[in-house]
C-alpha cells in the first residue's frame, strides 16, 4: 500500500541518526531569452548556469511581430554514464530529448510548484555541423568572369558553447564576384572589430578570432551575426549565440544518515549543479566502483537513484552521486549518503517536525508501522511519474524517452503499450529493465497514449502518458538561387512546415522587405516572391526566415540578372555506348540567359521530337527508351536563345549484348582425375571481354592445378576440397553474363579392408580458470574409429551479437584435451569442440555452459581509414567498421576528427553510429586534411587513433598558363616555354600540361589557298614542367599553339593562342617522274613539283647513269633545271641500254629526297632486255680465263702432292643422282674466289655429256647458289650467261683417274690428273 513507501521529496527532511538530510526529487526551471531562473517551492532563485543574454535579438532570428523563440530546462538532469553524446540540453548541439515540464511530488502542506514560461517553451537546436549554401549547378568555367552576389559557404552553429581556455573562433566564409567584404553585429548593434585589440578578422574572410586569454570570457558572450557584401547584394548568416561552458562546484551541504524499513521504496536524489552543457550523472561507491543496477535498483533519467523496495544488503554509507561535465572534462561528487535498512519491527521516532513539514511518504511509513509488518508484500505503485496520467511533448526528429519507475514487493515487472496495442520492436527500444521507452527520430505517427504497467503477483498499476508531437520549422523546399535574363520573370519559394505553422518573413540584402527600397517588379505573396520583368542592375540577395515557438530557419538565395548567349557544357564529340535493348541517355547540359531552347537532330538532318522512342527531358537530355542498332549514329544538340545559337555533336554506338552460348555443365569427377568446364561466349566484336572464374562466389584457389583458358577451366588431380559451384563470368565495359555448374568429387575405389570413420564428438566440456579475458576449456575425446585424431577445432557462438553462428576460435593438437582461450569483452560465449582425423571432422560436441565477459572500452580503432574528395570542396572519410566482437561494449560509435594541415586550428569532430563513412562539405578545394577515426562505446574511448592524410575534392583548374613562348630549333622541331600556373589555381593534383598545336597553312600559301585545316596535335608533359619539345612539325608553315593545365579532375582553361613559323627545309621528293617517248638514243622525262615543298623551290637536280649489269653501273651525269622547268629530252643515249634516273627538288636548304626511275632505250625490232649480253663482255672473257688458269695451277699442285704422298683420301661414295650443290664450300679448299670448280665443270650450251654424267668435283663444294639468284645453269639464246653453274658427280671407283667425261675445257683439265 502507498503508506509503506518512504519517499525522499522536495523540500523535505528525513530524520535519522539524530540528524536530518534534505533530499529532493524534482525541480522545475525555465530559461527565457533574457534570464535563467529556478523556481523552487514558491521561491525564485537565480540559476547559476544562466548567462547574461544580449540586450536585443537580431530581427532575422525572430518570427513575425518580433517574437523570440524560448527554451526550457528539463528537470531530468543527465543521462546514463558514457552516454553524454546522446543527451539533450538547450546548450548542447542536439535537440532536447525530454520536452515535458517536470511535475514535482508535493510534500504535506506544500504549495504546488509551477513552471513559468513566456508563450512557447521549446527551442529547436540545429545540428552542429556547418551549414552549406545552395550552389548554382554551373561549370566553373562558365561562372568565371560572371558577376555573382555573395553566398555564405561556411558559418558556425547557431549555439556555440566555447571553452574559456581556448580562443573563440566564429566562422563566416562567403564567395561572390567580386569577392565579398564582411561586417558583424553583436546583440543587434554594429560590432567594430578594429576597435577591439583582442578581436582579429581573418584576412580574405569573415571569420572572427577572439583572444580571451587574460580577459573575462563573459564579456564576449552574446548574439553575433555576419554579413557578406559586394556590389550585387548582401548575404547574412544565422544568429550565432556565444556562451561560455561552465562546470560549477557542488553546493556545500550536510547530509544526515537515512534509516529505512526493509521492503519499502526509497529515492536518493542527486541534484547536480547546473552546468553548461549539463553534466552526465552516475552513482559509485567510495572505491570508484559503479553501484550495481537491476530491476529493483535503477537510475532515473534525472540521475536520482530509485529503489523499488529496499533489502538489508542496501545498507551502506557510500552512496555517492558523480557529475561529469563533458566540455571541461571534470568530474565532481556529492557528499556520500548513508543508508541503514532495519529488519525488526522497531522504527526510529519521527523527526521533530509538524505534520505539515514532514514528507507524505514518511507519514505513510509511520502509519504502516502500526498496522502491519513492514516486510509484507506490497501492491505495485508508481514512484515516477505520479498520478494516473501525465503528458509529454516531443519535437519531430528528436528522441522520445518515457520513464516509469514502480514500487512494490516483489519487484514489479514493467510492460508498455501504445493506444492499447503492443509496440512494434522496429521502432521502440527499452532501457533500464524496461523502465525507459525510447523512440528515435520521432514522427507525427508516434503521438498517442502510452501506457506503462507495473505488475507483481499482488496486482498491477497503470499510468498513461499522453505524447504530443510538435515540430520546429523544417524545409519542404528552400529558396534556390536564380539567374534571370533582363525582362524575364522569376519566382522564389520558401516552403516550410512545422507545428505550429511557421510564420514566414522576407528580407532583401538583410533588410526586412517592407523596409527595403520599393521595387515595382517585386511582389510578395506569403511564402513566394514574384519578380516580374527584372532589369539589369536589380541583382540582390533575398532571405527567407521561417519561425515558430520552437525555432527558426534562415536561407539566403540570390537573384542575378544576366544576359548571356548559349553555351553547351557537355564536351563535344562525346561517344556514348550502350547495349541493345537498354536505355540510352545523351546529355546536353547548357547555360545561357535567357535559358536556351534545346533542339535535337539525328545525322544532322532529322529533327527529333519528344515521341516514341525518344524522350527529351527538361534539362536537354535525350533519352532513347530501348536502344536498337538503327539508333546508332551522329546526334546534334542545338541550344538557342535570343542572343545566339550553339550546337554540339554526340555519337551513339549500340552494341550487341554479351551472351554465354555454351554453359558449364554439372560434373562428377573421381578423386585424382581432371575436371573440365566449358564456357563459350558471344560478344560484340568491338568490346574487349574479360572472363573470370569463381568458386563458390569467391576467387579461385591459388593453386597451379587450376588452369584457365580462353573458354574453359581445367582442374587437375581433383580433391574433396575442390567440390563446389564454379561460375564463369564474362565482363565487358558495358555488360556481363555468367553461368554456373557444380563439381562433385567421389572416391575412385573404396577400401573394404579397414573401415575408417570420422571420430565421435568430444564430451563433458568444462570451463575453468575463468578471468576477464581468458578461460580454460577441457573435454573428453570421443572414439577415433581406426584413424588417430589429428587436431581439435574449438568454436564459439556469440549469443549476444551473432546467435546461431559458430565461429572458429583456435585449434589444438590431437593429443591434447585442454585449451587456454583468449576472450574479448562484452561477449556471451558458448563453446563446442570438433575432432578431426584423416577422414574428416566429427560432429560438434554439445555446447558448454554460457560464459559472459564484461563490457570494456574498445581495444582498437577502425582500420583502413581514408580521406578523399568526391566532389569539389568535400571530403569523404571512410573506414572499415569494427565487428560486434570488436566493439567490446554497447553503444559503439565512431568519433571522426579532421583538421586542415598546416593551419593553426582545432580538430573538428562528429560522432556517428552505424556508419562506415562521413561526408564533410563546405571545405576548400583540394586541401590536405589530417584525419582520425576513434572508436568509443558506453564504457569509454578506444586508443588514440592514428592520423592519416586525405585531400578534399578537386575542381577543374581555374587559370591558364601565361607567357607562352616558342623557340624554333629547325624546320621540324621547336621548344615551347610557359610560366607554370600558381599551385593554388591548380585546385587539385597537378598531372602536367597539355600543349595543343595545329598547322594553319604553309607560308607559301595564302589563306584562300590553304588546304583543309590539319588535325590538331596534342603533347602532354607530366609534372610541374615549364617547357617541352614539339615534334613532327612541317617546315615553312604557320602554326597556332595554346596550353592547358591538367589535374585529376580535368583540364583548365586554355591559354592565349600563340602563333609561330617554321623555317624552310629540304623539300620532299617530286610528286611524279614519268618517262615519255623512248627512242633508240633518246627519251623524254616529265615530273611534278613535290607535295611538301617545305620552302621556296629554286630548281631541280637530275642524275642519270647507264646500268651495265646487276652490280655495275656507268658514269653519272648531273643536270640542274630551274624551278619552272618540269620536262627535259635527253639525247645521245646508247640504244638498248637501261638507265637509272634520280630526280630531286631543292630549296635554299639543299636538295631533298630523290625520286628514282629506271628506263631503257629501245632496239629496232624488240624491246631491249634489262639483262646485259655477258658473253660478249670483255670483263667476262677475262674472268673465265683467270678461273681456268687458277684451276690449272691447282691441278698441278695436287698432282705434285700426290706423287709425294701417295694416294689422296677420297670421300665415301655418294648416292646416285645426288645434287652436289647442296654441299657447302670449305673456306680452306684452296678454290678460287667466289666460284667453285663445279661451276667450271658445267657443260657449255651445245656440249655433250657422257652417259654416266659424272664430273670430278675435287674437294670444292662451293656454289654460286650462295651468291647469285639461282637458275638452271644455262645460257640465254643470245649467248649471255644467266643463273649459276651447276653439275652432278659420282665418286670414281678408280680413285678418280679414269674418267670418260665429254670433251670440255674443264674436263680436259681434269684429264691431266
Amino acid at each position: 500500500m502507498r503508506g509503506s513507501i518512504l519517499h525522499v521529496s522536495a523540500a523535505g527532511r528525513v530524520g535519522g541518526g539524530g540528524g536530518s538530510v534534505e533530499v529532493r526529487t524534482t525541480v522545475c526551471c525555465y530559461c527565457s531569452g533574457r534570464e535563467g531562473r529556478t523556481r523552487e517551492a514558491g521561491r525564485t532563485l537565480p540559476s547559476p548556469s544562466a548567462p547574461s543574454p544580449p540586450a536585443s535579438r537580431a530581427e532575422l532570428g525572430r518570427g513575425k511581430g518580433g517574437r523570440t523563440p524560448h527554451r526550457i530546462c528539463s528537470t531530468l538532469s543527465g543521462p546514463f554514464p558514457g552516454r553524454a553524446t546522446r543527451r539533450s540540453h538547450p546548450d548542447s548541439k542536439v535537440r532536447p530529448n525530454n520536452m515535458d515540464l517536470a511535475v514535482p511530488r508535493l510534500n504535506a502542506g506544500e504549495t504546488p510548484m509551477t513552471c513559468v514560461g513566456s508563450g512557447a517553451v521549446l527551442l529547436v537546436m540545429l545540428v552542429s555541423h556547418v551549414a552549406s549554401a545552395l550552389e548554382v549547378p554551373l561549370d566553373p568555367k562558365v561562372l568565371e568572369g560572371l558577376p555573382q552576389p555573395p553566398t555564405i559557404t561556411l558559418q558556425s552553429p547557431k549555439d556555440y558553447i566555447f571553452d574559456p581556455r581556448e580562443n573563440i573562433v566564429i566562422h563566416c566564409e562567403a564567395k561572390g564576384k567580386p569577392h565579398p567584404s564582411f561586417s558583424w553585429t553583436r546583440n543587434g548593434s554594429h560590432f567594430d572589430v578594429e576597435q577591439d585589440s583582442k578581436v582579429l578578422l581573418k584576412p580574405g574572410s569573415g571569420t572572427l578570432i577572439i583572444d580571451i586569454s587574460g580577459e573575462k570570457a563573459e564579456a564576449y558572450e552574446g548574439t553575433y551575426r555576419c554579413a557578406a557584401h559586394n556590389d550585387h547584394g548582401t548575404a547574412v548568416s544565422n544568429d550565432i549565440v556565444i556562451r561560455q561552458s561552465r562546470s560549477p562546484l557542488w553546493s556545500k551541504e550536510r547530509l544526515e544518515a537515512i534509516t529505512v524499513q526493509v521492503g519499502v521504496s526509497m529515492v536518493l536524489p542527486c541534484r547536480p549543479p547546473a552546468g553548461l552543457p549539463p553534466p552526465v550523472i552516475f552513482w559509485m561507491d567510495n572505491i570508484f566502483q559503479k553501484l550495481p543496477l537491476d530491476n529493483r535498483v535503477s537510475q532515473a533519467l534525472n540521475g536520482d537513484l530509485y529503489f523499488s523496495n529496499v533489502l538489508p544488503e542496501d545498507s551502506r554509507n557510500d552512496y555517492i552521486c558523480y557529475a561529469r561535465f563533458p566540455n571541461t572534462q571534470t568530474i565532481q561528487q556529492k557528499q556520500p549518503i548513508s543508508v541503514t535498512v532495519l529488519q525488526s519491527k522497531s522504527f526510529p521516532p519521527p523527526p521533530p517536525h509538524t505534520p505539515a513539514q514532514m514528507p507524505s511518504h514518511w507519514l505513510f511509513s509511520l502509519s504502516s508501522r502500526k498496522l502491519a509488518n513492514p516486510t509484507v508484500e506490497c501492491h505495485p505503485g508508481f514512484m515516477t511519474p505520479l498520478g494516473a496520467a501525465s503528458s509529454k511533448t516531443v519535437l519531430r526528429g528528436d528522441t522520445l524517452e518515457l520513464e516509469c519507475i514502480a514500487e512494490g514487493l516483489p519487484t514489479p515487472e514493467m510492460s508498455w503499450q501504445k493506444d492499447g496495442v503492443e509496440l512494434p520492436s522496429s521502432r521502440v527500444s527499452f532501457l533500464n529493465y524496461k523502465k525507459t521507452l525510447k523512440i528515435a527520430d520521432v514522427g507525427e505517427a508516434d503521438a498517442g497514449d502510452y501506457t506503462c504497467a507495473a505488475a507483481n503477483r499482488l496486482g498491477a498499476a497503470h499510468h498513461v502518458i499522453k505524447v504530443a508531437v510538435k515540430a520546429a520549422p523544417f524545409w519542404i523546399s528552400a529558396p534556390r538561387n536564380l539567374i534571370l535574363a533582363p525582362n524575364e520573370t522569376g519566382i522564389l519559394t520558401c516552403r516550410v512546415s512545422g507545428d505550429p505553422k511557421p510564420d514566414i518573413s522576407w528580407f532583401v540584402n538583410g533588410v526586412p522587405i517592407e523596409n527595403a527600397p520599393e521595387d515595382p517588379a517585386r511582389k510578395v505573396d506569403g511564402d513566394t516572391v514574384i519578380l516580374s520583368r527584372v532589369q539589369s542592375g536589380s541583382s540582390a540577395v533575398y532571405q527567407c526566415n521561417a519561425s515558430n515557438e520552437f525555432g527558426y530557419l534562415l536561407a539566403n538565395a540570390f537573384v542575378s540578372v544576366l544576359a548571356e548567349p548559349p553555351r553547351i557544357l557537355t564536351p563535344p564529340d562525346r561517344v556514348y555506348q550502350v547495349i541493345t535493348n537498354s536505355p540510352a541517355l545523351l546529355h546536353c547540359a547548357t547555360f545561357g540567359s535567357p535559358i536556351p531552347t534545346i533542339t535535337w537532330f539525328k545525322d544532322s538532318l532529322i529533327s527529333i521530337k519528344s515521341e516514341d522512342p525518344y524522350v527529351i527531358h527538361e534539362n536537354g537530355t535525350l533519352e532513347i527508351n530501348v536502344a536498337q542498332s538503327q539508333n546508332s549514329g551522329k546526334y546534334t544538340c542545338m541550344a538557342s536563345n535570343n542572343l545566339g545559337v550553339k550546337e554540339n555533336h554526340l555519337f551513339l554506338e549500340v552494341k550487341e549484348p554479351t551472351r554465354i552460348l555454351k554453359q558449364p555443365e554439372y560434373k562428377v569427377a573421381q578423386r585424382g582425375t581432371s575436371a573440365v568446364f566449358q564456357c563459350k561466349v558471344k560478344h560484340d566484336p568491338s568490346l574487349v571481354p574479360t572472363m573470370t572464374w569463381l568458386k563458390n562466389a569467391g576467387e579461385l584457389p591459388d593453386d597451379e592445378r587450376f588452369e584457365v583458358d580462353t573458354d574453359s577451366l581445367v582442374i587437375k588431380d581433383v580433391t574433396e576440397e575442390d567440390e563446389g559451384t564454379y561460375t564463369c563470368v564474362m565482363n565487358t565495359t558495358l555488360d556481363r553474363d555468367s553461368a554456373s555448374a557444380t563439381l562433385t568429387v567421389v572416391e575412385a575405389t573404396p577400401t573394404p579392408a579397414i573401415f575408417y570413420e570420422k571420430p565421435d564428438p568430444p564430451t563433458d566440456l568444462k570451463l575453468t580458470d575463468q578471468t576477464e579475458r581468458s578461460v580454460q576449456l577441457t573435454w573428453f575425446p570421443g572414439d577415433e574409429h581406426n584413424s588417430p585424431t589429428q587436431k581439435f577445432l574449438i568454436q564459439y557462438e556469440d549469443l549476444l551479437h551473432r546467435p546461431g553462428v559458430w565461429v572458429n576460435l583456435t585449434e589444438v593438437a590431437g593429443t591434447s584435451a585442454t585449451a587456454q582461450l583468449e576472450l574479448s569483452p562484452y561477449v556471451y560465449y558458448s563453446f563446442r569442440v570438433l575432432a578431426k582425423n584423416q577422414v574428416g571432422y566429427s560432429r560438434a560436441s554439445q555446447p558448454s555452459r554460457q560464459y559472459r565477459t564484461n563490457p570494456a572500452a574498445p581495444d582498437e580503432n577502425p582500420s583502413d581509414v581514408q580521406g578523399k574528395g568526391t566532389e569539389p570542396g568535400n571530403l569523404l572519410i571512410s573506414w572499415t567498421s569494427l565487428t560486434g566482437l570488436q566493439s567490446n561494449g554497447p553503444g559503439l560509435e565512431y568519433k571522426v576528427l579532421w583538421r586542415q594541415m598546416h593551419v593553426d586550428q582545432d580538430w573538428s569532430s562528429q560522432t556517428v553510429a552505424n556508419a562506415s563513412h562521413l561526408v564533410v562539405s563546405g571545405l576548400p578545394v583540394y586541401v590536405p586534411y589530417e584525419i582520425k577515426v576513434q572508436a568509443l562505446n558506453d564504457y569509454g574511448n578506444g586508443p588514440e587513433a592514428e592520423v592519416v592524410i586525405g585531400y578534399s575534392g578537386e575542381d577543374l583548374p581555374s587559370s591558364a598558363p601565361d607567357g607562352v613562348l616558342v623557340t624554333v630549333h629547325n624546320s621540324t622541331t621547336a621548344q615551347v616555354h610557359w610560366e607554370p600556373v600558381s599551385p593554388h589555381s591548380v585546385r587539385g593534383k597537378l598531372k602536367g600540361y597539355k600543349v595543343y598545336y595545329r598547322r594553319q597553312r604553309g607560308l607559301h600559301e595564302t589563306e584562300e589557298e590553304a588546304d583543309q585545316e590539319s588535325e590538331e596535335q596534342v603533347v602532354t608533359f607530366s609534372g610541374n614542367r615549364s617547357e617541352g619539345r614539339l615534334p613532327g612539325l612541317q617546315a615553312y608553315s604557320l602554326y597556332i599553339i595554346f596550353i592547358r593545365v591538367l589535374n585529376s579532375k580535368g583540364e583548365g582553361p586554355r591559354s592565349r593562342d600563340k602563333q609561330f613559323e617554321t623555317p624552310e627545309g629540304v623539300p620532299g621528293p617530286p610528286s611524279f617522274l614519268n618517262v615519255l617517248n623512248p627512242n633508240l638514243d633518246s627519251l623524254t622525262l616529265e615530273w611534278g613539283p613535290p607535295l611538301h615543298k617545305n620552302g621556296r623551290l629554286i630548281g631541280y637536280v637530275l642524275q642519270y647513269q647507264p646500268v651495265l649489269n646487276i652490280t655495275e653501273a656507268g658514269p653519272v651525269t648531273v643536270m640542274d633545271f630551274p624551278v619552272n622547268e618540269t620536262t627535259v629530252t635527253l639525247d645521245n643515249l646508247n640504244s638498248s641500254v637501261l638507265y637509272k634516273f634520280q630526280l630531286s627538288a631543292k630549296t635554299v636548304k639543299g636538295a631533298g629526297a630523290n625520286l628514282t626511275k629506271e628506263a631503257s632505250t629501245i632496239v629496232e625490232s624488240t624491246v631491249a632486255s634489262r639483262h646485259v649480253d655477258i658473253a660478249t663482255q670483255g670483263w667476262f672473257i677475262g674472268l673465265m680465263c683467270a678461273i681456268a688458269l687458277l684451276i690449272l695451277v691447282l691441278l698441278i699442285v695436287c698432282f705434285i702432292k700426290r706423287n709425294k704422298g701417295g694416294k689422296y683420301p677420297v670421300k665415301e661414295k655418294e648416292e646416285a643422282h645426288q645434287d652436289p650443290e647442296i654441299q657447302p664450300m670449305k673456306e680452306d679448299d684452296g678454290t678460287f674466289g667466289e666460284y667453285s670448280d663445279t661451276e667450271d665443270h658445267k657443260p657449255l650450251k651445245g656440249s655433250r655429256t657422257p652417259s654416266n654424267g659424272t664430273v670430278r668435283r675435287d674437294e670444292s663444294d662451293d656454289s654460286l647458289v650462295d651468291y647469285g639468284e639461282g637458275g638452271d645453269g644455262q645460257f640465254n639464246e643470245d649467248g649471255s650467261f644467266i643463273g649459276q653453274y651447276s653439275g652432278k658427280k659420282e665418286k670414281d671407283t678408280h680413285e678418280g683417274n679414269e674418267s670418260s667425261e665429254a670433251p670440255s675445257p674443264v674436263n680436259a683439265m681434269n684429264s691431266f690428273v
